[in-house]
């Protein structure tokens, strides 16, 4: 099935709805899309934190702690 279809075949299923269940499917689509919306820009967040270089500078630091400086270890 093409977007194009798809889109159609929902244009005229919502054409055959009363009012107030169009403005159901209006509203569950914004809420669809806002939701991709958010994904996407939680996956582009996402890359630059895994991909950027913010902090190679970190690399050749030495360890300044170790296991054995905990005093309470988490084991949550």
């Amino acid at each position: 099935m093409t977007r194009q279809h798809i889109i159609e075949k929902t244009l005229h299923a919502i054409d055959q709805l009363p009012d107030d269940k169009a403005m159901e499917i209006c509203e569950f689509a914004d809420f669809i899309l806002k939701r991709y919306e958010e994904q996407t820009l939680s996956k582009g967040i996402h890359r630059l934190a895994s991909e950027g270089r913010t902090f190679d500078f970190l690399a050749g630091e030495e360890e300044l702690y170790t296991l054995e400086d905990l005093k309470v270890v988490y084991r949550g």
